[in-house]
């Protein structure tokens, strides 16, 4: 298990802040994936809970998606079923929630960071804040994130940004795109918006809140089937010898 990696919660008012963090550019370790899911699960409980802002440590990237190290770990479809799956929990969980959720994205972020900030019912980033789905250039592809990408951006953006898996995004191609609502040049003025942000929001009706929540993902019930076997065509790829030799390219840069 990675150390000094965490999920952290906190709660102000009406409003609930998940801190996720890795030493690893705040990608994510299976463990870190499972936590998440829990602490988004432990906020349905909290009634007076209406806002989430959902973001990572540091100045850095926000999120460099899944944990290299534990990708090349991987020794069987089930375990890399397993693995994959950790990204559709979280992704579910947000989906299912009655809570508005409010990404913060102050940084690079790549693959299942982008279906982190997709799965986010409002986007607030920095001028930095580029993204890359850059799976298809290790072997596999976002498969599991697509639905919530696809979503926000549609499929002629997703495409493209599958194809050019080398290739960065600015974080203006990102809100032209609607991915990211709000940018701006500096994290210190995003934080000053998404305090603002959030704190209008938790003042509306609680009821309402819940009930535009079912409305902005109407039709994505089957997603729990859809993402589960999305993570199964990962979790088969990932053995291949095309990934694991990219994998220890990108490793052992």
């Amino acid at each position: 298990m990675e150390q000094n990696a965490y999920i952290k919660t906190a709660i102000t008012d009406k409003i609930a802040t998940i801190t996720f963090y890795s030493a690893a550019s705040n990608s994510f370790p299976s463990f870190l994936l499972d936590e998440l899911t829990t602490a988004i699960t432990q906020l349905n409980t909290k009634t007076e809970v209406t806002t989430v802002i959902l973001q990572s440590e540091g100045t850095g990237a926000f999120c460099a998606g899944a944990s290299f190290d534990e990708l090349l770990a991987i020794q069987d479809k089930v375990t890399g079923k397993k693995f994959f799956s950790g990204f559709a929990n979280v992704i579910n969980a947000i989906r299912k929630s009655p809570k508005i959720f409010i990404g913060r994205i102050h940084g690079k972020t790549v693959g299942g960071g982008v279906g982190l900030a997709a799965s986010c019912d409002y986007c607030f980033a920095t001028a930095q804040a580029s993204i890359k789905l850059s799976e298809l250039a290790i072997g596999i592809g976002p498969f599991v994130i697509e639905p919530a990408v696809s979503r926000k951006i549609g499929k002629t953006a997703f495409t493209s940004m599958s194809l050019m898996a080398h290739e960065w995004k600015t974080a203006s191609w990102a809100h032209q795109q609607g991915l990211y609502d709000e940018v701006y040049d500096s994290i210190e003025r995003m934080d000053l918006e998404v305090t603002s942000f959030a704190k209008k929001i938790s003042s509306y009706n609680p009821e309402a809140l819940s009930e535009m929540k079912k409305i902005f993902w109407e039709g994505t019930a089957h997603w729990d089937v859809l993402l589960a076997e999305r993570a199964e065509i990962s979790g088969r790829l990932v053995l291949s010898d095309f990934t694991v030799r990219a994998l220890n390219a990108f490793k052992n840069k």
